[in-house]
Formats: structure tokens, C-alpha cells, sequence
């Protein structure tokens, strides 16, 4: 192992609406420092979420610029990337070819979030392939070939000109490295690869025939990846000169294999440790939460769990299987709750300097149960229930058509039923969580011991709270908040040889955690296993309903 000390490595993240860039330690994890660029979204069309891949990629370099400015070069032995599973479109110069129905040249990118391809995905869940059963038997329009399908039916003059499709990571270390070598992460979860422990499979012909996509396959795959890396592993040979000029550091510097962003999240978080809590990966279940949630619980063995993505063979930790759960919408659910309300524009002028409203809204509750006599804030909402999913289920039940349901609303339009409703929504997201543990213990997943909680919602006490209340288990907050940045940063010193392993790296950078245990009263009251059947039964009545409406 090379001498660790003074080596800086940099992280790469692209999320939904920003590009970050953090400057790490790569012996103790250290974050040194963090810059952040907006990226742009069009949505010319309901459901429909459009990037550009200029756009992002002068974002990352402008914040990697910033983190790295006055520091030299030659400290600085590796970059790690990674971003949202967005679909990039290129053509064979690599100049952007347009995803946008109105044909605008720069928008190449079709955002994770994007459900323009819902009848694509029901097409293809159709046909019932052996491949669906590792994205829990049914493909999600989140995914990249239902996206690919919806290209060639409806842009015929982009799918000709299109010669490479890319996940947006491998994008990324395409910009930096020349390379275009693909991440496994990225083919294994949103692609349809295949792999095993004991092979990397590949492209499953038949599939792809059967969606009419086999045109994909032809030059050994080509346009869609003929060179598989395990995230981290070295690319090409390093930064090109172009692009070392572009994001300021030395040519040469080594880059790693990317990763799409909440399983960088879950690489940071689940090196972590604290007392008492066990520090096998496998009885960890990982919570990266943002604009939607993700779910990761790593195992040993394979397990086939329906409605959850995967097993994925060593798609965030390398030899271990990943299952995959997921909520659509949840930070961007909140916002919308708390942003949608009469009482928000008041609110808002009330905070404190350096106050987030979700901060003011805890302190009304308190205020709320304390004038109530409650022992906790969670008792405040017996009669206000909520299913959060306003933008379709990811997991545990694959359905993109259900939406958001509300019961026990009043006419009031105060701060209090503002804050009720903001509580309401905290508890439906952790009840989604426990919907799919339960999902996961049913196929044989029994032995997660606690849960681990980034990203944005991490930083919320009453969501932490929450949690550990309804799962009945300890939640771990990293004291590193960035989580997700210091994953790109382990694979970049693992590929920059600082670490001979990604487990290595992940050990010694992921830092100590505080631990939020449940709260006996609330767990023994039995409060969220009562709103927990009321949850159960709002999702039975929605498709009642709809079923009646259909008839």
C-alpha cells in the first residue's frame, strides 16, 4: 500500500439538480471541502424530465475547480464519479443528439425520473423474460431499456443518428478518462446485464429480441458497452489531457470506474461504525435519501424478492448481492407538502436566520405536544393518515400508475395543520421503509440489525426519530454528511492504489456514526402498527376505486 499521507483524492456527485465535487482525505475520509453547481431540467410535457450532458459536465468541472483550487496537483491521485441513472445520447462524435419531442439539440438526456416510457415498461413486463426476474419481475420506465424503446417508437431520426446510449455515470468517466469501458453498477441495475458470481454473463439476446431492441447488439454491443468494470477499478489511462485542463488537475490522474449515486451513497455509509452496532455489511440496511429514496440490503446468498430490484452481483460491494428498494418521490414529497400549504408564505417569514422550515415545523410540534400532553409529537396525527405516493411505487409493490391518497383533512389552513401534515408525511415515508423490510423478510432477508439514514432527510431529528419508531430498530446517522460524495471518493483512492480492496477503503474512510434508538413509549403504544394497517388498507382502497371507475 502507498504511503497514505497528504493524499487527496476528489469525489464527483451528480443528483437530480446539481453537480458537487468534494476534496477527501484518502486515509482518514476526511471531506476537506464541497462546492456545488445547479444543472438545468426541462419538462416540456407532464412526466417528462430532460438534461444536457454540456451542461453538466461544465458543472462538475466548475466544482472541481473550486475544491481544488490552490491545492497542488500532484497531492490529488484520484477522481471517482458518480450520478442519477440518466440515459445520455450521443452521436458517432459524440456530440449530443436530442431526447427532447421538440427536437432541441442540447436536451440528450432523459432524467432518471422520467415516465414518458410507462407503456414501454407494461410492454415489456409483458413478455415475462428471465431477465425481469432480477429487477423483481417487473421493469420499472425508470429503467433504461423501456427509455430505449420509447426512443426508437417515437424519435426515429435520434435513434439513427444515436451511437452511443450511456448511463449518465459512465458518461462522466467517458468525459474524464476517453474510455468506453462501462460500470457494472450501472449495466447490472438499469441495463438488464446480467452477472453471477462466477461470470460477468452479459447481454441476454433473447430479451432484447423480444423487445424489439437486438439493433442494440449488433458490433458486439457497441452502443451500449462492450468493456464491464467493477466500480472503482482504474479506467483507461487516466485524465486526459482535454479533460485535466477542463477540471484543473494533472493528466494522468487515475479515475475510477463510476457508480450511480445511491450506491455511492450506500458505499460511504455502510463502512461506518459505532458501538454496539454490528460492522458486517450484510446486517446493514442503507437508506440514501433525497429527492426519492433508495433502499440497499447487501446478503450473501441470492434472493429473489418481488417488486425490489435485483440480486445485483456486486453492483455497490464487490462479492456480495444487492437488493434494491426504492420510494420515487420522498424529499421532493416534503417540499412539496410543506411549499403547497397556505400557511408556508407565513412561515417562511417567521424562521430564524439559518433556519430550514422543516426545522421550524419540528419546533410546532413540540410546542403541539407539550400543550397536548402527549409524550411524543408522533400521537399528534391519530386521525391523519397518508399514502406518499404521489409520483407511482418503486417498492415493494413495482406500481407507477398509484398516486398520493390523504385522509382526516380539515378546513383549517394554520401553521398547526401544516405542521400535522408535514409530521403525516414523515410517518407514511417510514412506513413505506417498514412495507419494504417486511418485503425483504418474507424472501429470506432476516438479519438486518439496524438501518443507516444520508442525505438530505438524514439531517431532519424527527425524521431520524421516525424511523427508529417504526422499524423498532437503531438508526445510524454518519457524522460525515456526504455520504454519497465520500463513496465516488473511496473508489477513486481504491483506484488510485491507495487501498488494495473497495471493502478496504470503505473501513478505514467511513468514519463513526450517532445512533438513534427507538422510543420505548411510542414502540410499546403500538401507535405506528395501528397507522401502519390503515397504510395497508389506503393502498387496497385505491385500486378499489379505480377498479370501480374502470368497470
Amino acid at each position: 500500500m502507498q504511503a497514505m499521507q497528504d493524499t487527496l483524492v476528489v469525489g464527483v456527485d451528480v443528483g437530480t439538480g446539481s453537480a458537487r465535487a468534494a476534496l477527501v482525505s484518502a486515509s482518514t475520509g476526511l471531506v476537506h471541502k464541497v462546492a456545488v453547481r445547479p444543472t438545468r431540467t426541462w419538462t416540456p410535457r407532464p412526466e417528462y424530465f430532460q438534461q444536457s450532458g454540456d451542461d453538466i459536465w461544465a458543472a462538475v468541472c466548475a466544482t472541481v475547480q473550486e475544491v481544488t483550487q490552490g491545492i497542488p496537483v500532484d497531492t490529488i491521485k484520484g477522481i471517482g464519479f458518480d450520478a442519477t441513472c440518466s440515459l445520455v445520447v450521443l452521436d458517432e462524435n459524440h456530440l449530443p443528439v436530442t431526447v427532447s419531442p421538440q427536437g432541441e439539440t442540447e436536451q440528450n438526456i432523459i432524467l432518471w425520473m422520467d415516465h414518458r416510457a410507462n407503456a414501454e415498461a407494461a410492454f415489456i413486463n409483458s413478455t415475462n423474460s428471465e431477465v425481469l426476474k432480477y429487477v423483481g419481475g417487473s421493469i420499472s420506465p425508470e429503467m433504461q431499456t423501456p427509455k430505449l424503446l420509447w426512443l426508437k417508437k417515437n424519435l426515429p431520426k435520434t435513434w439513427e443518428k444515436a451511437h452511443h446510449f450511456m448511463d449518465l455515470p459512465d458518461f462522466l468517466t467517458w468525459k474524464a478518462s476517453g474510455s468506453h469501458s462501462r460500470s457494472l453498477c450501472s449495466l447490472v441495475c438499469k441495463w438488464t446485464y446480467l452477472a453471477n458470481e462466477k461470470s460477468k454473463e452479459g447481454w441476454n439476446a433473447a430479451y432484447f429480441k423480444s423487445i424489439g431492441l437486438e439493433d442494440l447488439l449488433k458490433n458486439n454491443a457497441a452502443k451500449i458497452g462492450q468493456e464491464v468494470l467493477d466500480p472503482g477499478t482504474p479506467v483507461g489511462s487516466g485524465l486526459t489531457e482535454n479533460a485535466a485542463k477542463e477540471l484543473g488537475l494533472k493528466p494522468g490522474t487515475k479515475v475510477a470506474t463510476s457508480i450511480i449515486d445511491a450506491h455511492a451513497g450506500g458505499v460511504g455509509l455502510m463502512g461506518c461504525n459505532a458501538e454496539n452496532i454490528s460492522k458486517d455489511f450484510s446486517s446493514k440496511l442503507a437508506l440514501i435519501c433525497g429527492t426519492s429514496t433508495c433502499h440497499m440490503a447487501l446478503s450473501r446468498e441470492i434472493h429473489f424478492v418481488d417488486g425490489l430490484w435485483g440480486p445485483y452481483w456486486s453492483a455497490m460491494v464487490p462479492n456480495l448481492w444487492l437488493t434494491e428498494g426504492g420510494q420515487t418521490c420522498t424529499g421532493h414529497l416534503v417540499d412539496h407538502i410543506i411549499n403547497t400549504h397556505p400557511a408556508f408564505p407565513a412561515a417562511k417569514e417567521k424562521l430564524a436566520p439559518k433556519e430550514h422550515i422543516q426545522q421550524y415545523l419540528n419546533r410546532i410540534l413540540q410546542e403541539m405536544a407539550d400543550k397536548n400532553g402527549v409524550a411524543s409529537a408522533s400521537f399528534l396525527t391519530k386521525n391523519l393518515h397518508m399514502w406518499p405516493d404521489f409520483h407511482g411505487n418503486r417498492s415493494p409493490l413495482a406500481d407507477p400508475s398509484l398516486l398520493g391518497m390523504l385522509s382526516g383533512l380539515s378546513l383549517a389552513k394554520d401553521e398547526e395543520s401544516l405542521a400535522l401534515l408535514y409530521l403525516s408525511t414523515l410517518q407514511a415515508l417510514a412506513y413505506g421503509t417498514k412495507q419494504i423490510m417486511n418485503a425483504l423478510y418474507e424472501k429470506g432477508i432476516t438479519n438486518i440489525e439496524s438501518v443507516l439514514l444520508c442525505g438530505g432527510l438524514s439531517r431532519n431529528p424527527m425524521f431520524v426519530q421516525v424511523h427508529a419508531d417504526v422499524l423498532g430498530l437503531p438508526v445510524l446517522c454518519a457524522k460525515e454528511p456526504e455520504s454519497v460524495l465520500l463513496g465516488s471518493a473511496m473508489l477513486a483512492a481504491y483506484a488510485a492504489g491507495v487501498y488494495f480492496t473497495v471493502g478496504e477503503a470503505m473501513i478505514s474512510m467511513g468514519g463513526s456514526a450517532d445512533v438513534v434508538t427507538p422510543n420505548k413509549q411510542v414502540v410499546e403504544s403500538r401507535f405506528h402498527d395501528k397507522k401502519f394497517k390503515i397504510f395497508l388498507k389506503m393502498v387496497q382502497h385505491q385500486r378499489e376505486y379505480k377498479s370501480i371507475m374502470d368497470s
